[in-house]
């Protein structure tokens, strides 16, 4: 069962927002077995509507599409499915009631362009928008399902969750998907190919591999497809120990989370906590880790320490030890992971100083030079990385290497333990 995502908005092409939906989208389509054939991004034009349907009908059996349903003039996507599809608008009273009820809860008054939120084509399915005043249009052409919904993210995950995918699950007898993901580091893409090369051969034509390398990392996915989940499970696993035992040294984990919140699973699990002092990264490690619930049990604070003189009174970074080293150095970041150790009073601690860029390097520390400590119960180790001279890539770099160095110490700490 193959899928086609389109999203309409002169905002989502000119990069005002970013189209998270159909990424969103994907993920949950592929949990039921429909594969997205394609996601395309169209302007607010009837015209270019109408051709992405055309085009979608030859290659989907389920098109699905996002935004152009508000109140304004700008907001055709409606008016252009009834003139698609050869439909009057029609008057919905159970969406003019919701509408009403809508306003009336947050006391506002109702003008025109909110009633003519109730109009749909007549001929569509009409599935209530709990969460808004847009309905869901669902229609049936040449044998076809074409869905319209909200842009707006809450809206539309709400209508697919409680709404279309139900839906779908009632009209079509879907195969099984199952994904098995290894996330691994230290391995370029290509040498970790060769590596697995002659297992990737011996699979069979109903499981893939997938290489979905990012910075400093490279997660393997394992996807099977067909009619017997336990056959599915019981292949995809013994190809995964097949992977894992031959590329052990660089695998970190075989599941399909975050890096990030793999490493927030075990401190959690072992009750061992954790605090960041970050420079060049100015909280963006933070971010990473707080972004998921339950953080709060292993991640106890941080402190974005950029100037000398904070690094000083905050992590208690000796001035001799900047005036001799400098900010950035082995010296200055095992201070700044010890100080937050012991003033977070946590087990483990990260620190990153260096230079993001684009400016700001000498011919010793060159822009991308950037120095990791980790802190334990044991005292703190640091390495130097040399990165580029891209400062949002070296901010992602160094989050991921801290990362990944927090990580080796763990598993080493843990296994001796």
């Amino acid at each position: 069962m193959l899928a086609e995502i389109i999203t309409i908005g002169d905002e989502i092409l000119i990069g005002q927002i970013v189209d998270t939906n159909s990424a969103w989208m994907g993920v949950e389509l592929n949990k039921i077995g429909v594969k997205v054939k394609q996601i395309t991004s169209i302007s607010d034009d009837a015209n270019h509507i109408i051709s992405a349907l055309n085009e979608a009908q030859q290659r989907a059996d389920i098109i699905l599409i996002t935004g152009g349903l508000g109140p304004t003039k700008d907001d055709i996507t409606k008016h252009t499915l009834a003139k698609y599809f050869n439909m009057p608008l029609r008057l919905d009273e159970p969406t003019l009631a919701h509408v009403k009820a809508f306003f009336e809860k947050l006391n506002r008054p109702m003008i025109d362009v909110n009633i003519k939120q109730a109009e749909v084509p007549d001929g569509c399915t009409v599935i209530k928008n709990e969460n808004g005043t847009a309905p869901c249009m669902w229609f049936e052409h040449n044998g076809k399902i074409i869905v319209s919904m909200p842009g707006v993210p809450f809206e539309m995950k709400y209508l697919m969750t409680e709404e279309v995918i139900p839906r779908i699950q009632q009209r079509f007898e879907m195969p099984f998907i199952v994904h098995q993901s290894i996330l691994t580091a230290g391995l370029g893409e290509s040498f970790l190919a060769a590596q697995i090369a002659d297992i990737e051969e011996a699979l069979p034509l109903y499981i893939k591999l997938a290489y979905l390398p990012k910075l400093g990392q490279v997660r393997l996915r394992l996807s099977a497809t067909g009619t017997d989940k336990a056959v599915l499970l019981a292949e995809v696993a013994l190809f995964t120990q097949k992977i894992v035992n031959r590329i052990k040294k660089y695998v970190v984990l075989t599941e399909d989370l975050p890096f990030e919140k793999a490493i927030l699973n075990l401190m959690g699990k072992h009750n061992l906590t954790l605090s960041l002092a970050e420079s060049c990264t100015g909280g963006y490690l933070s971010h990473l880790f707080t972004q998921h619930p339950g953080s709060s049990k292993v991640f106890q604070g941080s402190a974005v320490t950029y100037a000398n003189a904070v690094k000083q009174t905050i992590l208690g970074v000796k001035e001799t030890t900047l005036m001799e080293f400098g900010a950035v150095s082995e010296q200055t970041a095992i201070e700044m992971a010890n100080g937050a150790a012991a003033n977070f009073k946590t087990d483990y601690a990260i620190a990153i100083t260096g230079i993001a860029g684009p400016d700001g390097g000498t011919e010793d520390k060159p822009v991308g030079t950037v120095w990791i400590a980790v802190a334990d119960h044991k005292g703190a180790k640091a390495k130097m990385y040399k990165f580029a001279n891209q400062r949002f890539q070296n901010i992602e770099r160094s989050a991921m290497a801290a990362m990944m160095m927090l990580f080796m110490q763990l598993k080493q700490d843990l296994e001796v333990a």
